[in-house]
Parts: C-alpha cells; sequence; structure tokens
C-alpha cells in the first residue's frame, strides 16, 4: 500500500474501471433532476447516464452541487488517522466551489494531524480533462515517486492538459450564460456548432465555430494538431454526452493522424452534462499550451 492517496472528485469522469486501475479515490458531487438529487459516482449505482441525457432532451432541468468542506473531511480524515498522507487534484476552481471545500478543510485538517502531508492541487481542469491529469499523476505515483514530487508533476502539467470540445444543442449554453438568446436561435438555425476550451483560468470560453457536426468533430482534431506533444499523442481520453458513435469517429481520425492506440472514451457525467447538454463532444490530450 502506497504512503499517500491520490484523492480526486467525480467531475473528472473517470470509469469505475479506470479508477480501480489508477489506485485513485473518488469523492462523489451531486446532482438534482425532478426533483431528487442523486450521487455522481464513477459507477453510475445511482443513476445511468444514458437515462440522464434522455431525461434532458426530453425537456427536464437539471442542477448541481459542488462537494462541501465537511464532506471533504469525513472523506480525507480516516486516510490521516490511517498514517496516510493525501493529495487532492480538485475540479477546476473556474467551474466550481468544490476546489475551495478541499482547500479549506484541509487547512482544517492540517491543524488536527500536523505530522501528516496534505496537499490540494486545483487542477483548472474539468471532465476527463481533470481524469487525464488524475490519470497520468497515478502512473507518476506508481513509478514510485514521492507525494511532493507528484504534487509538482501536477503543478507543472495541468496547463498543458487541452480540452476541445464542442456542444449539440446550443441551448444549455444559453441556459449557462454562455452565450446570448439571440446566438443561439441563429446558430441553430444556420446549424453553427461552437468550438470551445477550458483557458487556463479553468474557465469555458469559444475558441471557433463550425458549419455542421462533421465539420465540428473534424475541428477538434485539427486544433489538436497545432498543439499535441510528442507523450500527447500516447494517451488521448474522449469524453461524449450519450453520443459514443460521435466519438468512435473522433477516436478514429485521432488514430489515422496520430497513431495513438491508448484512447478512452466515457460518459460526460451529469455534473458536467447538466451544462453542456445532450450530444457534446469533448477531446483531451498533452498539449504544448492550452
Amino acid at each position: 500500500m502506497p504512503d499517500y492517496v491520490i484523492l480526486t472528485d467525480s467531475a473528472a469522469d473517470l470509469t469505475a474501471e479506470m479508477v480501480r486501475e489508477a489506485g485513485v479515490t473518488v469523492l462523489p458531487l451531486s446532482f438534482t433532476i425532478q426533483g431528487e438529487t442523486y450521487q455522481n459516482t464513477p459507477d453510475n449505482r445511482e443513476m445511468d447516464p444514458a437515462l440522464f441525457y434522455d431525461m434532458l432532451r426530453a425537456g427536464e432541468l437539471a442542477t448541481t452541487s459542488a462537494i462541501n468542506v465537511a464532506e471533504y473531511t469525513e472523506a480525507v480524515e480516516p486516510f490521516l488517522q490511517s498514517g496516510q498522507d493525501v493529495l487532492i487534484l480538485a475540479f477546476s476552481s473556474g467551474l466550481s466551489t468544490t476546489c475551495n471545500s478541499a482547500e479549506v478543510a484541509a487547512e482544517e485538517l492540517r491543524e488536527r494531524y500536523p505530522q501528516r502531508k496534505l496537499y490540494v492541487v486545483d487542477t483548472l481542469c474539468a471532465s476527463l480533462g481533470q481524469g487525464l491529469l488524475v490519470w497520468l499523476a497515478a502512473r507518476e505515483q506508481k513509478k514510485g515517486r514521492t507525494i511532493e514530487e507528484v504534487r509538482d508533476w501536477a503543478e507543472a502539467h495541468k496547463q498543458l492538459v487541452c480540452h476541445q470540445f464542442t456542444v449539440q444543442d446550443l441551448n444549455c449554453l444559453k441556459r449557462g450564460g454562455r452565450i446570448t438568446a439571440t446566438t443561439a436561435v441563429l446558430g441553430s438555425m444556420l446549424q453553427i456548432k461552437p468550438l470551445l476550451h477550458v483557458d487556463q483560468e479553468g474557465k469555458l470560453t469559444a475558441v471557433g465555430k463550425a458549419r455542421g457536426r462533421h465539420a465540428s468533430l473534424k475541428a477538434l482534431v485539427d486544433r489538436m494538431e497545432k498543439t499535441v506533444t510528442g507523450e500527447g499523442r500516447e494517451t488521448v481520453f474522449i469524453s461524449h454526452g450519450d453520443c459514443r458513435g460521435d466519438a468512435d469517429k473522433v477516436a478514429e481520425m485521432v488514430r489515422e493522424r496520430f497513431g495513438t492506440q491508448d484512447i478512452h472514451i466515457n460518459y460526460i457525467g451529469p455534473v458536467i452534462g447538466a451544462h453542456s447538454g445532450p450530444g457534446t463532444l469533448a477531446l483531451f490530450y498533452l498539449g504544448t499550451e492550452r
């Protein structure tokens, strides 16, 4: 058993199998739909993502809840009590208060357990971008790196995790205040698909647009070609809002263009999907810059 634990949250959208393989601990965020609140866990035990997206398509609205200080304290303290140190890789502070809760809990726990090491990294990442950073950090841990070495690795690499994505339903972005109602109406009429990324502050930013779905998917891979590093070509993550066929198309484009073999695909979980909507397609890799 390693002497420290890597802990993240379910905004990372890792599958249950990947969580087991990486040996990390995942705290669930929550979402509410039709008046019921559910935990967003890697094994989707409380709600299947396909059902969640069907509900969104039927017009249901979902809200989400960050992890609070008490929940972080309850999750982390048993590790410290058992003599293990903890490295938290948290959901972007630009999109959620989850990271702030982690930092407040960590400050309190350090006073209680001064002999233990407890670090928080604001990943400035989301969905499988966060998942990619966690996955690669766990790989560094398995190489025998110390908790400080893995913390420093994560801090040095988080700005190199590129998030390229496009959305199918412009109304979700309109509700979230990302685009105006006029832009949403005109974009839908003209089949304009926005291209977005997560910027250096960990916030969603529009970076372009494409006409039609196929062009928007190709544009994601075109943008990857401009910044991807040699290491970035080796492991690529793709997440989707219940559009697995499109995810497979993007994976095939990535394989053909970059020779990538290690490609992981998973749903965008309900916590992120509540804001991005059905049909969102996201591509994540290490690049020279975001």
